[in-house]
């Protein structure tokens, strides 16, 4: 029999947190490495030294996947159309980390670069080159990007209010 949580516990083992902030660490990468662009990938693959071996178990390549939405942001979902996408997994050959690598677009390079710096950010002494060099600019420029969109969206907003006439 499984004790019951004390209060302010969770209730999940260590383990399955362990996981989950793994997950979520990968989702994050995955989702950087796939909006960075190839000029920075290529730019990072470049400064690194010695080059990795690896072995591709998937050769780039370019399908469709189809993109879905809500209405309204949180309606019913419908099918919006469909979008190009390449992808790759490869594995280094010291480690056997497998990387995987979804970019939009047909660009297979970028897609190779994205596996490949996922791979290596599953090794601990890549880890942090990954982080600096790629994920945290990513970020940054992605977020100014957001800004910038916002702001440009915030100066066409029109404030519609009621004036109040007094009766004569």
């Amino acid at each position: 029999m499984t004790p019951k949580p004390t209060p302010g516990q969770t209730g999940a083992s260590p383990a399955a947190a362990s996981l989950a902030a793994d997950q979520a660490a990968r989702q994050r990468r995955l989702s950087l490495l796939a909006r960075a662009e190839r000029e920075t990938l290529e730019a990072a693959w470049n400064r690194l030294e010695p080059k990795p071996a690896f072995r591709r178990l998937k050769q780039p390549e370019t399908g469709l996947v189809m993109v879905r939405a809500r209405a309204g942001g949180n309606g019913q979902r419908f099918n919006m159309g469909e979008m190009t996408v390449t992808r790759c997994v490869l594995a280094l050959d010291e480690g056997g980390e497998m990387g995987v690598g979804y970019v939009a677009g047909r660009d297979r390079r970028r897609a190779e670069l994205a596996a490949l710096f996922d791979a290596l950010a599953q090794q601990p002494r890549h880890a942090a080159m990954v982080e600096a060099e790629l994920l945290a600019p990513t970020q940054e420029s992605a977020a100014a990007a957001r800004q910038a969109r916002a702001a440009k969206v915030a100066a066409t907003k029109v404030d519609f209010f009621t004036l109040v006439r007094g009766e004569d």
